[in-house]
């Protein structure tokens, strides 16, 4: 009985750890995001605009980085600057 309760909690441990490690990461620094697409691991770009702000995830092959601008204009240069070899799905 105390063997199942423990092996039980591990797999408790196990699952909220591994929940963690999955969600994206925000990133708030456009140097530091422009860095992470550049990187080989960088699959994928999806861009979703809305009317106030232009959210952009970046699929790196451990996490999701996401950054979210405000300024449309800030957005619009960011969308010209990355790297061209990068996949992009607008959404």
């Amino acid at each position: 009985m105390i063997e199942t309760r423990a092996v039980a909690a591990f797999r408790l441990l196990l699952f909220t750890q591994s929940q963690y490690l999955n969600m994206p990461k925000q990133i708030t620094d456009i140097r530091d995001f422009l860095q992470k697409a550049r990187r080989e691991d960088a699959k994928l770009v999806k861009i979703r605009k809305r009317s106030n702000q232009t959210k952009f995830k970046i699929r790196c092959s451990k996490f999701l980085y996401t950054l979210v601008v405000e300024d449309a204009e800030k957005a619009e240069k960011l969308t010209q600057s990355l790297p061209p070899g990068l996949e992009r799905k607008d959404v």
